[in-house]
């Protein structure tokens, strides 16, 4: 035994995402405990997160928080935390697509939610935004595998597919579809449209920005004018969306569009908020595939009419990302269904500094 505190910890990729996956019982039950250990886990407040298991990127500074079902409706809930890597701060206004493709695995494995022979379908109540997605995951003989023929730009190999279905993804933080009322909008002379579907996101043409749409995700971070133009545009879209604090939030998401290059129904680069994306997030992608479908948007604009049920495909850096649309009655939004995979890396204990939790912590129940 050691002064530091252990803590029980499987880290798994989620789409193009990665970072630890918890249990529920095993943190915390008060948030700021719970978000002082993070930190601490992940080694937030460094450009590397060099004294924690964070990567160093906003994709690899996550964090999953699962347990027992707090909804009826839902086989098991799934907090998302978006621990920031230059600031010690813990987001958890959004919710996570890409880290939501490995909770269901990580469920059935932790026995939280009984296998089928083949697939289980289970569905999970995103504690962040309020939401049921379902998962279908691939279970031959009862066992969770991994491995599969599926493929996802931006992660290399093949994997297992999981399948992910937003049921009603339409006012995930704001309760509409169109938190201002407007389809599009002007923002110091900028037309932008605001539009919240998995995730809140401000829609703006690259080309009102001086950009292509196709620069690389590092050109946008280099170029200090672009991106304080850009921030201060999302900082209006967010007090405009409800979101007072937008400076202290990573919602609302920035999204830059651009008409397809590579034969898909439209190019995007998706903002986290202070770095692009280098492929794109599943709730990203769900909010700009709705916005194609929602008259009147940016996005509706510049692809034309869209009639359900539809792909869309979004080219990303990575490559593409498509959402099947189909019709939802009685919902704000159609259905969104996207496929990703999921891997599990490693499992044991990771450790946080003692002064997180100076007198321990007490256990959820």
């Amino acid at each position: 035994m050691n002064d530091q505190i252990r803590i029980p910890c499987v880290m798994m990729r989620g789409g193009t995402s990665r970072g630890p996956f918890f249990l529920a019982s095993d943190l915390p039950a008060d948030p700021a405990a719970r978000d002082a250990l993070l930190l601490s886990v992940m080694g937030a407040g460094h450009d590397l997160e060099i004294d924690g298991i964070g990567g160093g990127n906003p994709l690899t500074s996550k964090v999953a928080i699962i347990g027992p079902p707090s909804v009826a409706g839902a086989d098991v809930d799934y907090l998302f935390a978006q621990v920031k890597v230059r600031e010690r701060v813990v987001d958890t206004s959004p919710n996570c697509g890409n880290m939501l493709a490995a909770v269901g695995p990580f469920a059935i494995e932790a026995g939280l939610v009984a296998a089928s022979d083949g697939v289980t379908v289970l569905r999970i109540h995103n504690v962040n935004t309020r939401k049921l997605i379902e998962a279908r995951v691939q279970t031959p003989g009862g066992h969770v595998t991994y491995e599969g023929d599926a493929t996802i730009d931006g992660v290399p190999g093949t994997a297992a597919p999981i399948h992910l279905s937003f049921l009603d993804a339409a006012g995930a933080n704001t309760g509409r579809l169109l938190p201002t009322g407007a389809a599009v909008e002007e923002i110091d002379g900028i037309a932008v449209s605001c539009l919240d579907a998995a995730i809140p996101v401000m829609m703006v043409r690259a080309a009102d920005l001086g950009k292509t749409g196709a620069e690389s995700p590092d050109s946008y971070r280099l170029d200090r004018v672009f991106m304080n133009r850009l921030e201060a545009l999302r900082l209006e879209a967010g007090r405009r969306m409800g979101f007072a604090n937008a400076a202290d939030l990573v919602i609302p998401k920035p999204v830059l569009l651009a008409p397809a290059m590579r034969g898909g129904t439209l190019a995007v680069r998706y903002f986290m908020p202070h770095d692009c994306h280098k492929a794109l997030a599943i709730t990203g992608a769900v909010a700009v595939a709705t916005a194609c479908a929602t008259p009147g948007t940016l996005a509706a604009a510049m692809v034309g009419a869209q009639a359900l049920p539809i792909d869309v495909a979004l080219e990303h850096p990575s490559g593409r990302l498509t959402v099947r649309l189909e019709p939802s009655a009685h919902r704000q939004a159609p259905l969104a269904a996207v496929q990703r995979t999921a891997r599990r890396l490693f499992e044991g204990s990771v450790f946080a500094r003692p002064e997180a939790a100076p007198h321990r912590y007490a256990l959820a129940s």
